[in-house]
């Protein structure tokens, strides 16, 4: 409470308001649904699912489970645009065409997405299904067909001599195509020559040749012109013939997404060109490279029609890759599936299933040895990282605090006074005379040189000024 007192001598008393109590503040969300919004997701679905119902099961003769699938999605996104604008319209927007284009490109690639995982899930879940009673039994990892026939039980025969044909395989094709689908890649987005745009071109339609031509060229030109026999070499050079193009274009794309500062930082510093791709480039796109050889070989280690051609078919285990017909798993897969047997059916998704398998193993091992982009770091490597700079730091530290104590012990004779010597002074007689012009020096008297001259204890005399010439007046009586 104020008192004043004016001019006229009213007293004022000015009481002042209570201050609002503080209020916690509220933060805008800036993402994700509301509620509304997951209202109208789930208004619009139930009503495509019964208008579907009815139109499939009382009102149209329709039937099909794709039909229904289809009629039921157009009805949902029909019904969620129409609520959409409703929503916007009450909300006093102005113009609700883009929000609801927007909303329905959005719920388009949600249902895309869950279409095709749930496709991968079918396939998958399908195939463990039909093929789970054969992966129990060790006999199925460690025999091969030899000894065991069609009407065998699933305890007799395996897919030993599958798995070893596809691990050579696989292998003599990455060796071939790594070194020069990478060089390639290089060449094409680092090292840009004459025929690049040509090489480019060809790799291109290379990517849409089809496995049989694959596979047909390498007979053609491996066993019927240089007269080779059927074997694992040929099919890993068939092989490395359909993952080349896929390697090469996967990791052109992925050096060209390494930033130029660091190509030019490196040059500048006086590298040269191929010092600053094996050291600069390559290791920034280490983990894109894994990645397009993780898809060549995806690419590769399931073809089959080249494999039949190349490498032929056989019951026993042969792991020479120079001789000899050679078995693969997808061509196990197409064996067994042929026969009308359930337990011959029963092996084919069982192989099939190890296949996935020896998928995901050479995915992981690719993911490791790839390892993480150009800085990021595990935990792990983190606190590595961490323990590295503290013994640094330490290691850094430890010459400073051992060299502070010798330099403070050899500054304390310095504060002891030195009295200084005395220097004799050279005579003054003997000038100095110029080596180039001759000039006569004016004669000075010279001191005894027997006398230390010393600067600081010998007062010097003033020179008398020069006496004035003009002559003083004649004093008058």
């Amino acid at each position: 409470m104020t008192t004043t007192l004016d001019k006229a001598g009213t007293v004022t008393t000015v009481v002042p308001r209570p201050e609002p109590p503080d209020e916690p503040e509220e933060h805008r969300r800036l993402g994700g649904p509301r509620r509304d919004d997951l209202l109208a997701l789930g208004g619009a679905a139930t009503t495509g699912l019964s208008l579907a119902w009815l139109l499939f099961g009382e009102l149209a003769p329709l039937s099909g489970p794709f039909g229904f699938v289809v009629v039921a999605c157009l009805i949902f996104l029909l019904v969620y645009a129409v609520l959409v604008w409703m929503d916007t319209s009450a909300a006093g927007g102005s113009s609700a065409g883009p929000l609801v284009r927007d909303r329905l490109l959005t719920v388009v690639l949600h249902c895309a997405a869950v279409l095709l995982f749930a496709a991968l899930v079918l396939v998958i879940g399908f195939t463990a299904v039909r093929g789970w009673r054969a992966l129990p039994h060790a006999g199925f990892y460690t025999q091969d067909m030899q000894a065991a026939g069609p009407l065998d039980p699933i305890t007799v025969g395996g897919v030993r001599h599958a798995v070893a044909g596809t691990l050579i395989q696989i292998g003599i094709a990455l060796a071939i195509t790594i070194p020069l689908g990478i060089t390639c890649a290089v060449y094409l987005g680092q090292v840009p020559g004459r025929f690049s745009r040509f090489v480019r071109t060809i790799v291109e339609a290379m990517t849409a040749l089809p496995s049989i031509v694959a596979g047909l060229f390498v007979y053609a030109s491996w066993i019927l012109m240089l007269g080779f026999e059927k074997s694992g070499l040929a099919a890993g050079l068939a092989i490395s013939v359909m993952m080349l193009p896929i390697v090469i274009r996967a990791a052109d794309v992925v050096l060209r997404l390494v930033p130029g500062t660091l190509t030019e930082a490196a040059e500048a510093l006086g590298a040269p060109r191929w010092r600053t791709v094996w050291h600069v480039v390559l290791p920034s796109a280490r983990s894109g490279l894994a990645t397009a050889v993780i898809l060549g070989t995806a690419r590769g280690i399931g073809e089959t029609s080249p494999v039949l051609l190349t490498a032929g078919a056989t019951a026993a285990l042969n792991v020479d890759p120079a001789r000899g017909p050679m078995m693969s798993l997808p061509l196990a897969v197409f064996t067994f599936i042929r026969s009308p047997q359930p337990a011959m059916i029963t092996r084919a998704f069982g192989t099939a299933l190890v296949l996935l398998a020896l998928v995901l193993l050479l995915f992981t091992l690719a993911r490791v040895v790839g390892g993480r982009g150009p800085g990021h770091l595990s935990p792990r490597q983190s606190r590595r990282a961490d323990r590295r700079s503290q013994r640094d730091l330490r290691r850094f530290e430890a010459p400073t605090s051992a060299l502070a104590e010798p330099t403070s012990a050899l500054a304390e004779p310095a504060s002891v006074p030195v009295e200084p010597t005395p220097v004799p002074a050279e005579p003054a007689s003997a000038p100095v005379e110029p080596a180039s012009v001759p000039v006569e020096p004016t004669p000075v008297p010279a001191e005894p040189a027997s006398a230390p001259v010393e600067p600081a204890s010998v007062p010097v005399e003033p020179t008398p000024a020069p006496a004035d010439p003009t002559p003083a007046p004649a004093e008058v009586d």
